[in-house]
């Protein structure tokens, strides 16, 4: 018998000086099997980092033809496409030819900068892609606020997120590995 995905909700309060972007959403996510704490946290912080209206949560882990978040235009087009992890050459050649702009989240900070170096030449031509790694402590303290239930507080200024449950809070500095 297949092991359900757990559902986790999470009220978050956006606090984006960069952006200026001042909104509160109530999120329902649903964690697959082979997805820890860290991976679902870094799911809501790229939706906090990137949020909108129309920015959405897509089948993630269980799609290879969705990333793990988008953005699409009233027209379906694709305007961010949101992957984690260490995603192949092929996938993301795939994803900035069908959006406007791609982001890819990953962690694992030395396995990061090796796949990142790897890849990198191979990538140069697309004037549409990021790639952005979160510190390995950072995973970890995200990870640990975890919970079925969730209020959390972005506050993002300089690039930087200071990310609250009302008792703790964790200091995320992201670092660009790659933007073209």
């Amino acid at each position: 018998m297949a092991i359900k995905s757990t559902i986790f909700k999470a009220d978050i309060q956006i606090t984006d000086l960069d952006r200026h972007y001042y909104q509160d959403h109530a999120l329902t996510l649903a964690r697959h099997p082979s997805e820890n704490d860290e991976r679902m946290m870094l799911r809501l912080l790229t939706f906090a980092l990137h949020a909108s209206d129309s920015m959405r949560f897509t089948k993630g882990l269980s799609s290879e033809d969705e990333p793990e978040l988008w953005q699409k235009s009233l027209s379906d087009e694709i305007e961010i496409w949101i992957d984690l992890g260490q995603p192949d050459e092929k996938r993301i050649r795939k994803a900035c030819g069908r959006a406007k702009q791609v982001f890819i989240y990953t962690y694992h900070y030395r396995s990061a900068i090796v796949w990142c170096q790897q890849i990198q030449k191979k990538l140069a031509r697309f004037n549409n892609l990021s790639i952005i790694v979160i510190p390995d402590e950072s995973m970890q303290q995200m990870g640990a606020l975890s919970q079925r239930t969730m209020q959390l507080q972005y506050t993002i200024q300089d690039a930087e997120i200071l990310l609250s449950d009302g008792e703790t809070s964790v200091s995320i500095e992201p670092e660009k590995l790659f933007s073209s």
